[in-house]
């Protein structure tokens, strides 16, 4: 039985997450209104949604009850998409807490008609991870408040971007031989994110979904080692040997997913934790409540790898979080008020509209590289995974467009004002804080100023040596990404690069 669409906008926390970017949308197309709450604002406010008539963009925390009321204040239903799998938060299970603790008091407060939360598969128990354990705990807290809650609950997603799906990809083709700990033969029932998505939106049209506990997983179910059989048949790739080990070390397998994947350690470890549980689905009425074609696990991964090759990722695993603050790297304010800044800015003029330039500008890292000098970036990507950065490997969402909050290799994309200005903020391991600004400048007609700025909060004598040691390579990298941009974009250099000195 259908439910009639209410005229009060859908909430939607954790809209700038994996799945959270992906239902916005959704939402939209099946004509709600739609409030996406985010910590970063920006982050949405770049997506090719985001000047949809019945989207709101709220900035809330769910860590500030206040801020979270507000935004809820008028809503009715609402979903929570939230789980701090931030590396940098210590203990994600007592954030978890708090935040689902402040969303059941505010929908109590704000009269919200109900609330729709994606958890995890896993029996309870405990054998359970403790990532599986937090999941279901906020489910959990949520049921506290008077607002009823329908709870899915899904293993595996399988879809382009996911950070399970990554793990999956990289492992595979980098690893012809690969030696695997027990989890490997672990049961589990994936499901595609196209699914998922589909039983998120099927709930407010369904009340007999109100209150109640489901799971959602295709039919089939299959160990990792056959999802890792079935990603090589679908990638056209040889058969890979998989050898199963009598041994369960997360910290080790953590360890390996970093340095073979985008996955940093923090964050692989608790989704390693989780792969020794058994997930299959024991509830399974949605499948009658909410009716759709389910993709085997070969579709799925057929359907994420060709968006993958295409670099048409429509949301990304290091999606999430907040933007890293830049405003200490804006002039206005005296070095002394943060320390002592750097700055290295360098320039050439080329012979060109800004709108000219911007296309290969914008195109930068990833795949296409940073126009010179790739193997200097990949010798810094390695040593950042080593030091337990995110290095190089992350690549970026699209290959033709970013957005504020894209991962951006080892950078993350703080401003984007097209065709003048590209912000990044560095999320390697450093001593001190870094960003780079690119910024068009037209200084007459046909003739456009292509401006490169480096700058670098050093914190304590390592970040004073840090900068000291670096700059030396910075004229070979950073001359030569300007060049290249210019060659990228097919565009005569009228004059430089050469270094300014500083304003």
């Amino acid at each position: 039985m259908a439910e009639q669409k209410s005229e009060k906008p859908v909430l939607v926390a954790g809209a700038t997450g994996y799945i959270g970017g992906r239902l916005v949308p959704k939402l939209l197309e099946a004509g709600y209104r739609v409030r996406a709450l985010a910590r970063s604002p920006a982050k949405l406010q770049g997506r090719p949604w985001a000047s949809h008539p019945h989207l709101d963009i709220a900035a809330a925390d769910l860590l500030d009850r206040s801020s979270l009321e507000k935004a809820a204040t008028g809503c009715g239903a609402a979903f929570y998409l939230v789980h701090s799998m931030d590396p940098q938060v210590v203990d994600f299970a007592e954030t978890d807490r708090q935040a689902a603790r402040n969303m059941a008091l505010a929908a109590a407060a704000c009269g919200l008609e109900r609330i729709v939360y994606l958890g995890g598969l896993g029996e309870e128990g405990s054998s359970l991870s403790d990532h599986l354990q937090s999941r279901a705990e906020v489910g959990d807290l949520l049921r506290e408040g008077p607002v009823p809650v329908t709870v899915l609950r899904a293993a595996m997603i399988i879809g382009s971007g996911s950070a399970s799906f990554e793990i999956l990809r990289y492992l595979v083709e980098r690893l012809p031989i690969m030696v695997a700990p027990r989890w490997i033969e672990t049961p589990c029932q994936p499901i595609g994110v196209r699914n998922v998505l589909a039983y998120l939106v099927g709930c407010l049209g369904c009340p007999d979904t109100v209150g109640a506990t489901f799971d959602i997983g295709q039919e089939e179910v299959v160990s990792y080692r056959r999802l890792m059989e079935i990603y090589a048949e679908e990638a056209g790739l040889r058969r890979r040997l998989v050898i199963s080990v009598p041994i369960l070390s997360p910290r080790l397998d953590a360890f390996w997913i970093h340095l073979m994947t985008p996955v940093p350690a923090a964050l692989a470890r608790p989704l390693v934790e989780g792969l020794q549980n058994p997930v299959d689905c024991s509830d399974t009425r949605i499948r009658q409540l909410i009716p759709q074609p389910l993709l085997s696990c070969r579709e799925a991964i057929g359907r994420a790898l060709e968006r993958t090759r295409h670099q048409d990722v429509e949301s990304f695993w290091a999606d999430a979080g907040a933007i890293p603050p830049a405003e200490w790297s804006q002039p206005g304010d005296p070095g002394w008020a943060g320390g002592s800044i750097f700055e290295d800015r360098r320039c050439v003029i080329l012979g060109a509209a800004p709108q000219e330039i911007w296309p290969a500008l914008q195109r930068i890292g990833g795949r296409t590289g940073w126009y010179a000098s790739d193997w200097l970036w990949g010798l810094r990507g390695v040593l950042d995974r080593l030091a337990g950065g995110v290095g190089l490997s992350r690549g970026r969402r699209s290959s033709v467009e970013l957005r504020p909050g894209d991962a951006l290799d080892f950078w993350r994309v703080v401003a984007v004002e097209e065709p003048r200005r590209l912000l990044l903020v560095a999320e390697m391991k450093l001593p001190g804080k870094a960003v780079l600004e690119l910024t068009l400048l037209e200084k007459a007609p046909g003739e456009t100023e292509l401006r490169l700025t480096a700058r670098f909060l050093p914190r304590g004598l390592t970040g004073l040596l840090y900068w000291w040691g670096v700059t030396p390579f910075h004229g070979l990298a950073f001359n030569g990404m300007l060049r290249g941009i210019a060659k990228a974009a097919g565009r005569p250099v009228l004059a430089g690069p050469q270094r300014l000195e500083k304003s």
